[in-house]
């Protein structure tokens, strides 16, 4: 008897009964999984299913792919393009055409009366490849802005800069398969299991097959800490001073790969005078691990004949994020472990296309990883459009995280915002909210109309999703893959790729620029600028001219470099195998990457880490996962993590409410005690609105311009238990 009750319900599956099945790529994490989506005879789709022959996910998919198709008719879909003079007035509909004219006239006006770059773009990590290529030319080549870029400056852009300082080019050097052939594996703040499942099961097969140490380095008890043989939890924001010793004992103990720095590496000689400040008695107060425990480590990573290291936000999202992955890039480079089977510095990407847009979409440059400081690629650009070189800006522009602060002080009267949701992710949420008030004109660009970004919208347009669409994606691994479009676009929303070259037709440039009507032949585009050769005359790695649709559809995804000559179906898995690097030596950057630190710290008045991450059964702001009920009834309401010590001694009991505070603002949460968490810190899930993100700090990474999600100070603070419960039930209605 289950509860009181007597006779206990069987469990029905009902019939799906699938006429048609057809291949697409998952549109949430990075990992790339290749889905079958089966259409039943009224060619309305039923079910999800991995596809078997894929080499990324061999069938497997989490709760997110499995439940994928049903976005298609989840509620808030956007029906047809909105429009109103004042964010504070009702919508309108209006057409397509009047949407796209306003927002044209709407740019012009204010370029022509502040300067181009009074004008922003903030993109994301979402759309498809030739999507991304097609807003690049309408940025750089036609509204021609440069304060133009994407959502993956708050998750990926401290990786692209350490690759860049190390490695001369961005481009994760190793794969997946990497896992099969590694001896030791090092997680810095990557817990697998919840933010790319299915990553973590190539992972975990590989373990049983071959038994290797698992070293997860994360202030929280996660569940991949759980599985680890190491768990090290670190001091927030201290990686730095924990590689750092690393380092000093490898070099001090004579364990570095000597032959392979001398050949292919520069700068070793200021790494290893600036390590001998970082001894294991000295740095394990600032990092918080024992020094046994350091030199243990050291020792086991530079002794296996192969060893990597992956991480994922707890690196990329600090104020030493680009250090931090510089600094294993150093790990790497000194122990020889890049380039070779089980030996990388693999970045776990976030988003399905992050690679994508860092690739192609122009944000931080021009397409292909061109840069805008250099003439030469201005000048290829400009000549393959058919536009004026001195068009282009000579250096980047604004990221995201200065848009924002540019509006707060006039620099910025105008905003597009395309399939992002800058009011749930931005960290100090309500300096956002604040800011956006301020534009004069703001359009967004979602599949959904209810998403927390269009309060302040001027004109909404009504974006397809995924499926709905044709395009590609490049995910962790570098590997391109297509998303075949199965089903019209709901009601009148249109496909980003269409919007960008009817937006397009309304400049002077979009006249001159070449805008295909058809995915495929942008790709084409996109294939024959991949070719050739870099800034310092070097073969490029990011070169796709051999793929075509065809052909990906077979291999179920190929990964670049993949070059017309060639043969076969498989590109190349790993990048400077023959120890040559993008810079202008052709040898890689050792980096002496010294310890500043800047963080905000738990003190008497906040005496709470507050630390933030993702889990399963959500994706980012929630605008997709909050909307599929089989996701969101794991969690449905904002909920934090708390040691159930530092509980007792504040008289907080479980599953009660309590209000945190910090120096910018308050959320009231759900309390759920763990012994996941230490006593002087609290875990919330970064996936709901009014939530994490009211208490965040913001602080920026120097080299990337990415925030410090993850360290600052909070209090916890009584809360009336009704009035939280009344919030609770409104946060979930919404």
């Amino acid at each position: 008897m289950l509860f009181g009750r007597k006779k206990r319900k069987p469990i029905s599956i009902p019939a799906k009964k699938v006429a048609q099945w057809k291949y697409t790529t998952c549109n949430y994490c990075s990992t790339g999984c290749s889905i079958e989506i089966g259409l039943d005879e009224n060619q309305k789709l039923v079910t999800s299913r991995g596809h078997a022959g894929a080499d990324v996910n061999r069938g497997k998919l989490c709760i997110k792919g499995l439940l994928e198709h049903d976005l298609f008719n989840s509620p808030g879909r956007g029906t047809e393009p909105l429009i109103r003079d004042k964010h504070f007035h009702p919508f309108e509909q209006t057409s397509w055409d009047n949407a796209l004219d306003t927002t044209a006239e709407q740019i012009k006006k204010i370029q022509k009366q502040y300067g181009r770059d009074a004008f922003a773009i903030i993109s994301t990590g979402q759309l498809l490849t030739e999507e991304f290529y097609t807003l690049g030319k309408l940025a750089r080549g036609c509204i021609g802005t440069n304060n133009y870029d994407g959502n993956t400056t708050l998750c990926m852009a401290s990786a692209v800069s350490g690759y860049k300082r190390s490695f001369g080019s961005d481009g994760p050097p190793g794969c997946y398969d990497d896992f099969e052939h590694t001896h030791c594996l090092m997680a810095f703040g990557s817990n697998l299991p919840e933010q790319h499942p299915i990553i973590y099961w190539r992972l975990k097969e590989a373990l049983e097959k071959r038994k290797f140490p698992l070293i997860v380095v994360d202030p929280r008890v996660t569940m991949l800490a759980q599985f680890a043989d190491i768990h090290l939890p670190i001091t927030p924001g201290t990686d730095c001073v924990l590689i750092n010793a690393m380092l000093h004992v490898i070099i001090n103990e004579g364990l570095q790969d000597q032959a392979y720095i001398d050949a292919h590496t520069q700068g070793f000689e200021e790494v290893k005078a600036l390590v001998q400040d970082y001894d294991p008695k000295t740095a394990q107060h600032i990092c918080g691990i024992d020094e046994d425990k350091i030199r243990t480590v050291a020792r086991l990573y530079a002794k296996a004949p192969a060893a990597m290291s992956i991480w994922t936000m707890g690196i990329n999202q600090s104020t030493h994020g680009s250090d931090g992955v510089a600094n294993i890039n150093n790990l790497n480079l000194i122990t020889g472990n890049i380039g070779k089977p089980g030996g990388t510095s693999l970045s776990i990407t976030g988003q399905c296309n992050a690679m994508g847009t860092r690739e192609w979409s122009s944000c931080s440059g021009l397409p292909g990883y061109r840069y805008l400081e250099n003439e030469t690629d201005r000048q290829e650009i400009a000549d393959f459009w058919g536009i004026d070189p001195e068009f282009f800006p000579k250096k980047r522009g604004l990221a995201e995280t200065d848009i924002f602060p540019a509006i707060e002080t006039g620099e910025i009267k105008g905003l597009w915002i395309v399939a992002t949701n800058p009011m749930t992710s931005m960290p100090n949420t309500g300096r956002i909210r604040k800011a956006l008030e301020k534009l004069d004109f703001l359009v967004v660009q979602d599949v959904y109309q209810d998403v927390e970004m269009n309060q302040y919208a001027h004109v909404y347009l009504p974006a397809a999703v995924w499926a709905e669409k044709q395009g590609c994606h490049t995910n962790t691994e570098r590997r391109v893959n297509l998303i075949d479009n199965a089903l019209p676009p709901f009601a009148n929303a249109k496909p980003d790729f269409w919007i960008f070259n009817q937006l397009a037709k309304r400049f002077e440039n979009g006249k001159r620029i070449h805008f295909p009507d058809q995915p495929e032949q942008a790709f084409e585009e996109m294939k024959q600028l991949s070719k050739g050769r870099n800034a310092y005359g070097k073969e490029r790695t990011l070169d796709i001219s051999g793929m075509s649709y065809e052909k990906i559809i077979q291999a179920r995804g190929i990964q670049w470099p993949y070059r017309e000559s060639d043969t076969g179906l498989k590109g190349a898995p790993r990048l400077y195998t023959d120890g040559k690097f993008q810079t202008a030596s052709g040898k890689a950057n050792l980096l002496p990457i010294k310890f500043v630190n800047n963080n905000e710290q738990p003190c008497q008045q906040y005496p709470f880490w507050l630390n933030s991450g993702r889990v399963v059964e959500h994706f980012h702001t929630r605008t997709r996962t909050g909307k599929i009920g089989n996701c969101n009834k794991f969690s449905p309401t904002p909920y934090m993590e708390m040691n159930p010590d530092a509980a007792l001694e504040l008289g907080v009991e479980h599953q009660s409410y309590v209000r945190l505070t910090s120096r910018r603002g308050d959320a009231v949460v759900m309390v759920q005690l763990t012994h996941r968490v230490p006593r002087n810190m609290v875990f919330i899930p970064f996936h709901f609105h009014d939530c994490v993100n009211r208490l965040t700090l913001g602080l920026l990474d120097p080299h990337s311009r990415q925030p410090a999600f993850k360290q600052c100070s909070v209090r916890i603070e009584a809360v009336d238990q009704q009035q939280a419960a009344q919030l609770n039930v409104e946060r979930r209605a919404f």
